[in-house]
């Protein structure tokens, strides 16, 4: 609780100093997230709060498309991702575009984020009028988020709109491992000091 507090008070410092990095070690690598609190507050702060909880430790890349996007967020243990699945947060507004290495919430309705979060793997701003919205960027290690592994594409997990993802928050890890064992895993996720 202290960290998240020391986190909390230097994001609300001078603009200079609202930039936090957050390390995921994955199994193909590290990748450094630089998060934007004046990018997107509530997303920040939101995914600084996964980070701090260790939500991310030891969970699944579970939807990569090559080219297009990585996205990670739903806890191994199925208790913990459903306690979280209705702990939503409000948009922000949109203050950077999707582009390549932005990192941002997925999202199904409107005011509608909770845990799920992908990497852009090129120019993704198309989204940027669908209410997508950047909370940070990947600042070293984007040859790591190219290399995660793809050949599963939607069927690992889908997208939060196409409504496929149940089996993930009904099995979480021992489902994934069982039916989609060549997933990268998101070892740890940890803020840098």
């Amino acid at each position: 609780m202290r960290v998240l507090i020391a986190i909390l008070l230097a994001l609300s410092a001078a603009p200079a100093e609202r930039e936090v990095k957050v390390r995921l070690e994955t199994t193909k690598g590290a990748v450094v997230i630089a998060v934007h609190h004046d990018w997107a507050p509530r997303g920040a702060a939101r995914f600084l709060e996964l980070v701090e909880a260790r939500y991310f430790d030891d969970s699944r890349f579970f939807r990569v498309v090559r080219g297009q996007w990585a996205q990670f967020g739903i806890n191994r243990d199925p208790r913990v991702a459903s306690a979280w699945r209705t702990r939503t947060i409000p948009d922000d507004p949109r203050r950077e575009s999707n582009t390549r290495g932005r990192v941002a919430f997925a999202f199904a309705v409107p005011d509608g984020r909770t845990t799920q979060v992908y990497i852009s793997l090129r120019d993704n701003s198309y989204q940027d009028e669908q209410g997508f919205v950047p909370f940070g960027e990947v600042v070293e290690g984007m040859d790591v988020a190219d290399a995660l592994d793809s050949e599963y594409g939607e069927r690992a997990g889908g997208g939060i709109r196409a409504g496929r993802q149940q089996p993930l928050f009904d099995g979480g890890n021992a489902y994934l491992d069982r039916e989609f064992p060549r997933l990268d895993r998101l070892l740890r996720a940890r803020v840098m000091r």
